[in-house]
């Protein structure tokens, strides 16, 4: 029997009037249950016009921030802080402005510069992490583009002095084209809760090349696994542009991979190396698909893993699960993918208003009790919270072969 999932019947969180930070947009929350209490902690990506900002001839810039906002009641009520943002850009403009310290204490070139979105929150040998995907320059109202005619403001705040830089240097080439970066975190809870913002996030570094190809939908499994004869960090993340590689010239769309790398350093760098693991197949995910929050164990190496899939702005984005099993010194594979979209916009307040397309996009799930709970963007603009029998979800996976074809009776 196909599992039934339960929603909230209206916004979990939606932009607040008036706040310069969030009154555009308030979407696509990563959660994390607090291992002291049954609280789940969530961060949430949002925007507002931040005029403060605003250069002479140019739009409001609208850089993506990340706020706060918890639940003691299993995610059927939120309180948010919306004073102020959790983790905000710098919004430097000039060279010198752009470099923040790492976890190391050296003074790096800072990719989240213009702004922080799409937070999934995971552990990696025992620590919590964060990652975000950055912009060196904020975007400006990047929703026009999909107006007619449609206005484009990416380039808005990309300074000039950017397009005379070094060629050879990857932050500038990134900046030329303003793609997004995956850029990780270490993440101090106990910090963030007390709402000590500043000292709950340590820059850790890129984990993925803007040169190469805009890359998002980026987190890492919580331990090492053995690839190619080493011990190796596993990173899921999706390219817009797959040539580069491997498999993507038989694919030629936005897919899945995994990357393997001994040190977290390496996987912005040649040194990764990189496996596709699911490419768009069935006819609700014909435009792209991609990861949509970190793994959940299901022992014996097995691993939940939800992801989204696109078609067209009609169909929009909708989400469904597959199941991986590790594999003796090699990358892990896809036993059971689900053909079913499982998860799609229904209700009034998922569908679109200044975007063109219907999108339930799951960006963080955790399990407490028997509940696989989950929370999701809608329409692009408010945040919805969704929970489904955790069991009956991973049995009804097991239907499916690694093809999506359902087993007979």
């Amino acid at each position: 029997m196909k599992p039934q999932f339960r929603y909230l019947n209206k916004p979990a969180l939606e932009p607040v009037p008036g706040c310069s930070w969030a009154d555009k947009m308030v979407l696509n929350p990563a959660i994390v249950k607090d291992p002291n209490s049954d609280e789940i902690h969530m961060l949430f990506r949002a925007t507002g016009p931040w005029s403060q900002k605003r250069r002479a001839g140019c739009h409001d810039p609208y850089p993506i921030f990340l706020g706060y906002a918890k639940s003691k009641d299993g995610g059927q009520t939120w309180e948010a802080d919306f004073s102020r943002p959790a983790l905000a850009p710098a919004l430097g403009y000039e060279e010198h402005e752009l470099y923040i310290t790492d976890i190391h204490g050296d003074k790096v070139l800072n990719y989240a510069n213009g702004c922080v979105e799409d937070p999934r929150i995971f552990y990696l040998e025992g620590q919590l992490y964060l990652t975000v995907a950055c912009r060196p320059f904020p975007p400006g109202p990047y929703w026009l583009s999909s107006q007619h005619p449609p206005v484009q403001t990416r380039f808005e705040y990309v300074p000039s002095w950017i397009f005379e830089g070094n060629e050879a240097e990857p932050f500038v080439l990134t900046a030329r084209s303003n793609d997004t970066v995956s850029v990780l975190y270490k993440l101090n809870l106990n910090e963030l809760k007390q709402g000590n913002y500043e000292g709950a996030f340590q820059y850790v570094g890129p984990l993925t090349e803007g040169h190469v190809s805009d890359n998002r939908d980026v987190f890492l499994f919580p331990e090492k696994m053995r690839i190619a004869g080493k011990e190796q960090y596993l990173m899921v993340h999706r390219p817009m542009k797959v040539v580069p590689f491997e498999g993507g010239g038989a694919v030629h769309k936005p897919s899945i991979y995994l990357a393997a790398a001994e040190r977290i350093e390496d996987f912005a760098s040649p040194n990764a190396s990189h496996r596709l693991l699911a490419h768009p197949v069935f006819e609700w995910e014909e435009n792209r698909v991609g990861a949509s929050w970190p793994p959940v164990s299901l022992g014996n190496k097995e691993w939940l893993l939800s992801y989204h899939g696109k078609k067209d702005a009609q169909l929009g984005y909708t989400q469904s699960f597959m199941i991986l099993r590790e594999q003796e010194d090699d990358f892990p594979l896809v036993i059971h993918r689900c053909s079913d979209r499982l998860m799609f916009a229904e209700r009034d307040w998922e569908m679109p208003e200044d975007y063109p397309t219907p999108c339930l996009f799951t960006t963080g799930g955790i399990v407490m009790g028997e509940d696989l709970i989950m929370s999701y963007g809608a329409a692009d603009q408010k945040i919805g919270i969704s929970w489904v029998n955790f069991h009956e979800l991973v049995a009804y996976l097991r239907k499916f072969d690694e093809n999506g074809i359902e087993f007979c009776p």
